[in-house]
């Protein structure tokens, strides 16, 4: 063998490479940071409580500093619910147990119809009312505001046109 073949079959040492330093990164920097106070000693000005029902989710915030309105995604409720029924089913709470305390209350709501919507704000009222004044819970009880409703659709299954309904049968 020759010289020059002997030196292109032998390996080549690399330079040793000089390692850089690592960067901090936020996830290593959080790591060694102190954790934060749990979210539950976080004081808020509002009290918070949600209602469900079938698919809507209601989420109903009180202010105690307010003047008193009470809207829904951020419409008045005379607005946003159209029928006297609904505005019924959503004011009942109130009505029912004249509460003491006075404030702004504010209503986040999505999902399902506005039937199932109306009753989810029913609920989360009935049971912010029953935080902020637990003397008002038989009554809530008794008129059946606090129960949740826990009937929600069926589910369609295969071979069936819905949860239920089968095909028409046909002879030939």
């Amino acid at each position: 063998m020759t010289p020059a073949s002997t030196a292109s079959t032998t390996k080549r040492k690399r330079p040793a490479r000089t390692t850089k330093p690592k960067r901090a990164t936020p996830r290593a920097a959080a790591k060694l940071s102190p954790k934060p106070a749990l979210r539950s000693a976080v004081i808020r000005s509002y009290q918070m409580a949600v209602g469900r029902r079938k698919s809507a989710i209601a989420r109903v915030r009180f202010t105690p500093k307010g003047s008193g309105s009470f809207l829904v995604n951020g419409q008045a409720v005379d607005g946003y619910f159209p029928t006297f029924e609904l505005q019924k089913i959503v004011r009942g709470p109130l009505e029912l147990t004249q509460p003491a305390t006075t404030g702004d209350l504010s209503v986040k709501v999505n999902g399902g119809g506005k039937r199932g919507q109306a009753e989810a704000i029913r609920l989360g009222l009935s049971r912010l009312l029953v935080k902020l004044e637990p003397e008002l819970r038989p009554t809530l009880k008794k008129a059946g505001f606090l129960t949740r409703d826990p009937r929600v659709k069926e589910r369609k299954k295969y071979g069936l046109k819905r949860a239920r309904r089968a095909p028409q049968w046909q002879k030939r």
